[in-house]
């Protein structure tokens, strides 16, 4: 049988009996429970009652946290002429067109989103395969294809989430970093929260908020309370 850590074991004592709490006592059981040598990600994982598999049950949209991510968010930008410079003015780590599209084609992806101008979209297109199972393809629903490439990129760095139903029905989502103070963590997940109720599908039948857990990246998880988690 495989040893189990002792700061493992505390971490399970700490959680242990507790299900359903509120978001201020989930944040602050998370907290204490984090023994990492590194900054941890507060991760929330939400069970929706849709299928993906068909069109109209699909889940997926933007979130800007109101107080960011604690990320350093690396942005490709597909663009030429002043919206290459527009990106690069902007921040944006990757700006190019072919050139960019042969490095990804090679699988060299060193970025964390993808913006695109619509005239490069048919350009980007070649990329489905590759860039579709990341989660990095442009699309217009979330802001990634647009002519504003400057706002898109300081969105992007400045605690924007994308985010977008798995096909079990789960969508995972990182909200912050345990060295937040509590109350900024709590900001996030209810706005989280606020941002996946709001992008229920025509489709969704029954309950569309199944579940809301929250845990750290080394962490043991609990489930939230979803009327803490989605009142303010």
């Amino acid at each position: 049988m495989a040893k189990v850590a002792k700061r493992t074991k505390a971490a399970r004592a700490l959680f242990e009996g507790k299900a359903n709490v509120t978001v201020e006592e989930a944040v602050e059981l998370i907290k204490k429970a984090a023994s990492a040598k590194f900054d941890e990600t507060v991760e929330i994982a939400m069970n929706l009652g849709v299928d993906p598999r068909h069109a109209d049950q699909m889940v997926r949209g933007v979130v800007n946290l109101p107080n960011g991510t604690g990320k350093t968010v690396r942005v490709a930008v597909f663009a030429r002429g002043a919206k290459a410079d527009e990106a690069k003015a902007a921040g944006a780590e990757i700006v190019g067109a072919e050139d960019l599209l042969e490095t990804i084609q090679k699988g060299v992806i060193e970025f964390d989103r993808c913006i695109a101008t619509p005239d490069l979209m048919p350009l980007v297109g070649r990329l489905g395969k590759i860039l579709g199972p990341r989660n990095l393809m442009p699309n217009p629903k979330v802001g990634t294809v647009t002519m504003d490439v400057a706002t898109a990129v300081k969105n992007a760095k400045g605690g924007e989430v994308q985010f977008k139903v798995e096909k079990a029905g789960i969508i995972h989502g990182g909200i912050g970093k345990v060295s937040f103070e509590g109350e900024k963590l709590a900001e996030n997940i209810r706005a989280f929260v606020d941002a996946v109720s709001r992008a229920k599908p025509t489709g969704a039948k029954g309950t569309y908020l199944k579940k809301v857990s929250l845990s750290s990246t080394m962490g043991p998880g609990v489930s939230l309370d979803l009327a803490s988690a989605t009142t303010k």
